[in-house]
Parts: C-alpha cells; structure tokens; sequence
C-alpha cells in the first residue's frame, strides 16, 4: 500500500481493507474453460489462418456452452459454492 492510500484510510476508520490472494487461476472458472478449449479440444489443431483458428475456437466454445455437465464440473473444480 502507497503513502496516500495509508493517509485516506487513517483519515476514514470506517473502511475496511481486505487482503485478497494474487491470482489464482485454479480459482476460476474461466481459467478451466480456456484450458480444456486450448489443450483439450484444439491441442492437435494447425489452422492455416487466423480466421480458421477463430472457427474453431468459436466452435469449441458453443459446443461447451452445450454441455452444461462439463461447464458444472468446471465451477465445482474452482471450488465455488453453488447454491442450490
């Protein structure tokens, strides 16, 4: 924390500072759908060009979408609580 963010909060008691972990990828979920979409699904792939490899990312994104089981156990593994 700099100078003038400890001057603010010795001016305002009221706020609360937390510490919050660096990243984390393992922590979100995003993070599992990029990886099974990169090493998973295209890990075999050589498009000719960038307008073949955005076909088949986009591609493998919709099919994901379509797999809600598989999108489930990607919230699960990041350990976010799922309400019921």
């Amino acid at each position: 924390m700099n100078g003038y963010v400890k001057a603010f909060l010795a001016e305002n008691p009221d706020i609360v500072v937390e510490d919050f972990p660096g990243y984390v990828p393992d922590l979100n979920p995003d993070e599992w759908v990029w990886g099974w979409t990169k090493y998973g699904r295209l890990s075999n792939l050589a498009a000719w060009n960038v307008e073949e490899l955005w076909d088949h990312i986009v591609m493998a994104l919709i099919d994901l979408k379509l797999q809600p089981r598989m999108l489930n156990a990607f919230i699960q593994e990041a350990g976010i609580p799922v309400a019921a």
